[in-house]
């Protein structure tokens, strides 16, 4: 019988592949302050700028690729199938490009849209700038469909149905510091799984895991992968 594991991803992951982490030594994120580019009163004070932010992470995804701890992820639901969850924090495509079928994206997505008018979820590859109207209602009223700072994220009685289900879980590229991500593995830890960080160096929240390797993930997490491969057999 396969186990059930639950992945947590964040930000070290992709920054593997070139795609900035979410906050610079400086505190500013991509050169703007988070209050000013990722929170509803940010969206409703000045649109065009958020939305001009947004536009430019979305044009940045082009210029990227999936590394090894993406296709290793991809390796591991081919052969778990939906015995493994693999929850993100974050907003890019790398591992429904890596192979991955089953993501759930927490925080959202930014490829997709969500019109405030109507609450459509539309896949978006363009601009959101120069205010283009919602194919579902004709309105101008869509904004990057990502999880700010104040809104609630997605899925999380899905994660939490996994959570409480687990045998394993994994934290790979998180720093800890997020929540809710950050409490996931003291609830799996409740539920009886052991608990497993793969990340650059010791998080926020490595004392709360059984066991902990750091180092790149694309060395760690197809390292890690592989034994659970072959455990399976």
């Amino acid at each position: 019988m396969s186990p059930k594991i639950v992945v947590l991803t964040g930000a070290g992951i992709s920054a593997e592949s070139g795609v900035p982490t979410f906050r610079d030594a400086d505190g500013l994120w991509e050169g703007h302050r988070v209050e000013d580019v990722a929170t509803p009163e940010a969206y409703d004070l000045q649109p065009i700028t958020v939305h001009r932010f947004y536009d430019a992470r979305r044009a940045a995804l082009a210029a990227v690729e999936p590394n090894p701890a993406h296709r290793a992820l991809a390796r591991l639901e081919d052969a778990l199938g939906d015995d493994l969850t693999l929850v993100t924090q974050n907003i890019d495509d790398l591992h429904e490009r890596g192979g991955s079928r089953r993501v759930v994206h927490m925080h959202g997505e930014l490829l997709a849209a969500w019109c405030r008018a109507c609450s459509a979820r539309v896949r978006w590859t363009g601009e959101l700038a120069d205010l283009p109207p919602c194919p579902a209602c004709g309105v101008t009223e869509l904004r990057p469909d990502v999880v700010w700072f104040g809104e609630v994220p997605y899925h999380m009685d899905r994660i939490a149905m996994a959570l409480a289900e687990a045998d394993l879980f994994v934290s790979i590229g998180t720093s800890g510091a997020v929540y809710p991500a950050a409490g996931f593995v003291q609830q799996a830890a409740r539920y009886g799984a052991r608990t497993l960080e793969l990340n650059l160096e010791p998080s926020e929240g490595t004392m709360w895991f059984r066991e902990a390797r750091h180092g790149r993930a694309g060395d760690l997490v197809p390292a890690w992968v592989d034994e659970v491969l072959a455990q399976l057999g």
